[in-house]
């Protein structure tokens, strides 16, 4: 994902699918395409980001996201894969937003930062194995000990 500072301040003839923001209102964002994915993350760095819980993250093209007001902080570190990873949050208020990481061509929108939750749908579930007891692992989705297998 584009470095939030990026990321224009209006595109003019996109439409906008979705919209949301954190919870003090100092970040806001539209994004102007259809989700390519809709995932629940298990992984243990999904857990300290959450406070616990699974990731629930919507995947856009690349592009997609418009920061309409504010920046969010971001916090980048190398995964157990070796991978730069970016997660980003309020600076004022601590709502999770967006994610990625150095090998992504997608950008990563948290739902939990959507104005309308309810426009997710998990389609998978990821990193199961490393899912406590009681996190709630849907079994009507395909779901995977670690990541999803290349298409």
């Amino acid at each position: 994902m584009q470095d939030a500072s990026l990321k224009r301040a209006s595109h003019a003839d996109a439409q906008v699918h979705l919209t949301g923001g954190c919870q003090c209102g100092a970040v806001r964002y539209a994004v102007t395409d259809e989700p390519i994915m809709a995932a629940t993350c298990h992984c243990r760095d999904c857990q300290y980001s959450s406070g616990g819980a699974p990731a629930h993250a919507l995947m856009f093209p690349a592009g997609s996201v418009i920061l309409l007001r504010g920046k969010a902080r971001e916090h980048r570190y190398k995964s157990d894969s070796g991978r730069t990873v970016m997660r980003s949050f309020c600076a004022d208020c601590g709502t999770p937003l967006f994610g990625g990481s150095d090998t992504t061509t997608y950008e990563v929108v948290r739902a939990g930062s959507l104005d309308d939750p309810e426009a997710f749908h998990t389609r998978v579930s990821l990193w199961t194995d490393s899912a406590p007891s009681w996190h709630h692992v849907d079994k009507a989705v395909p779901h995977f000990p670690k990541n999803a297998p290349p298409a």
